[in-house]
């Protein structure tokens, strides 16, 4: 059943209670803007332990039985607004924005209007939007003019996604947590057999002086991932790993300048991210730090292998899984993409199809062209005592994570050749510059470790949603201008941070799929769209 999804245009705790309380069973999508600091501490759980850091941006929280979702957008009101992606049941208007078109533009043919006060401007401006008023003069319908409101066919809940990795498994559980049957198909043996083979990997959020798309990605990708890891039962209880906090440290004193401004710009709780000059960044990390460093306390390290392995195990009996199978074709046939092995046996049948399988996705003749490298990866192994210990993660130009079944991983190199093996000369670097950030000389070690190719687009963000078709000929000037493949989708270019890109963008491709409200700001989730970069090229050929 779709969910009742209600606008509150100025979050009350009170009045959202109450619609959780009515609700009935009935899912609830529940959309509050929140223009100014919201007391958590008197919501009732599981929202106050979810409750996110006062930073911009969408947060999405879930109840425990995943029928109550509450979106919050922290920022400047009318800006959320315009950023929306949802499709709207109900409004709880407390405030009428510039352009009522916004507001008009997320409502369903009738949608029910309840506005604290309107003036008669207001009011008029609303109508003329197709808000129809009773003699309240408070509460209105929203009636869409013809050919809007056009419901959508729901979609046959059957998809095959490609890849095991961390990437592959999300969407299955994403896809699995809305009642889809999905077979995961892997040519490995086990999952995360690729890039996220690797013993660990950390997490944290990433700063910048103009909070740029990137760093609003990130930072949404991170505060997401850390409350769906609390919902499959926690970090290092779940799967390996530790909340343990990341101290990255600055480059250098010109770096320390920008990130100091950054500090003094006062955007970011201490909780989420807390400057720490010379002095207090040397205690903690018991070497000099002449340049300071950022705090992060909810940053930390997990094993993505475990991380995959709890995320299948949450799909239960709707995942089946064909591992040790090497898909190489894709067909389309009577509305269904058919999935064949190198002999053309068939492997899978579904209406839709989630390549995420790095740059394997490019050996697919439908995902050929998109611009996907590989970006080799070596990770040393070293002895729990090899380095000064410290039990929470270190990075500047390296990273060294805190010992874990006597092993501490530190790197990794970014080469541009494809070889596997491991080489000295890797492992050096990745000594040399963790020896650095602790004080210590550098040193030999037995060649140890793993090496993994990240999977890359040109502008350093993933790809994440319906993939393009360039063999469709046609002017495009907007994104939904782009031709795409029936049905066929990507989650792809995760680059270094495959953990915490890999559960929203499940999220945000399973809320496409859905027609649900996205979990991201629609210009965030533009520049995720693997649509991008066809549309540059047409842009630039027309």
């Amino acid at each position: 059943m779709k969910p009742l999804v209600t606008l509150d245009t100025d979050f009350d705790g009170a009045r959202f209670h109450a619609a959780c309380t009515r609700h009935g069973g009935r899912r609830l999508h529940y959309i509050a803007l929140a223009p100014r600091p919201v007391d958590a501490s008197q919501l009732p759980e599981p929202w106050r332990s979810q409750w996110p850091p006062c930073v911009p941006g969408l947060h999405r929280m879930a109840s425990r039985d995943g029928l109550v979702i509450l979106d919050v957008l922290i920022g400047e009101p009318d800006a959320c607004l315009a950023q929306l992606s949802a499709s709207v049941d109900e409004v709880h208007l407390a405030w009428v924005p510039p352009a009522a078109t916004v507001l008009a533009r997320l409502m369903v043919d009738g949608a029910r209007l309840h506005a604290v006060h309107l003036d008669e401007a207001q009011r008029v401006a609303l109508q003329k939007n197709g808000f129809v008023f009773d003699e309240s003069r408070l509460r209105a319908v929203f009636y869409a003019r013809r050919g809007d409101g056009v419901a959508t066919a729901a979609p046959e809940r059957r998809a095959i996604v490609i890849g095991a990795g961390v990437a592959g498994a999300a969407a299955c559980e994403r896809l699995a947590a809305r009642g889809w049957k999905v077979t995961l198909v892997e040519r490995h043996a086990q999952p995360a057999s690729e890039a996220s083979g690797n013993l660990a990997g950390i997490f944290m959020p990433q700063l910048s002086k103009d909070d740029n798309i990137a760093t609003r990605l990130v930072r949404a990708a991170y505060l997401y991932s850390l409350r769906y890891w609390e919902s499959l039962g926690g970090i290092g209880a779940a799967f390996d790993g530790a909340q343990c906090g990341v101290l990255q440290l600055a480059r250098d004193g010109a770096h320390a300048q920008v990130q100091r401004k950054i500090a003094a710009g006062g955007q970011y709780p201490p909780g989420f991210a807390r400057w720490l000059d010379a002095p207090e960044a040397a205690a903690m990390l018991g070497a000099p730090a002449p340049d300071g460093a950022w705090w992060f306390a909810q940053g930390g390290w997990a094993r993505p292998s475990s991380v995959c392995a709890a995320m299948l195990d949450a799909c239960g009996a709707l995942l089946t899984r064909r591992f040790s199978s090497s898909a190489l074709r894709l067909e389309r046939g009577d509305g269904e993409w058919l999935l064949r092995d190198a002999q053309g046996a068939l492997i899978a049948a579904a209406p839709t199809v989630i390549l995420a399988a790095g740059t394997g996705a490019v050996d697919f003749e439908q995902a050929a062209g998109l611009p996907l490298d590989a970006v080799r990866g070596q990770v040393t192994h070293l002895a729990e005592g090899s380095l000064p210990s410290l039990p929470f993660v270190v990075c500047r130009e390296a990273y060294m994570t805190p010992a874990h079944q006597g092993i501490v991983c530190v790197g990794a190199s970014y080469d541009a050749d494809a070889d596997p093996a491991l080489r000295p000369s890797s492992q050096q670097d990745n000594i040399g510059k963790v020896a650095a950030i602790l004080g210590v000389a550098p040193f030999d070690a037995p060649l140890a470790g793993r090496t993994g190719f990240r999977c890359v687009a040109p502008d350093r963000l993933p790809l994440a949603g319906a993939l393009p078709d360039p063999g469709v000929p046609g002017r495009c000037e907007r994104l939904r201008d782009v031709p795409r493949w029936p049905g066929l989708h990507g989650l792809l270019g995760y680059a270094s941070r495959g953990l915490i890109w890999a559960p929203l963008a499940a999220e945000l491709l399973a809320c496409q799929l859905e027609g649900e409200p996205l979990p991201v700001e629609a210009q965030l989730a533009a520049a995720l769209d693997p649509a991008r970069f066809l549309l540059r090229e047409r842009r630039r050929n027309a």
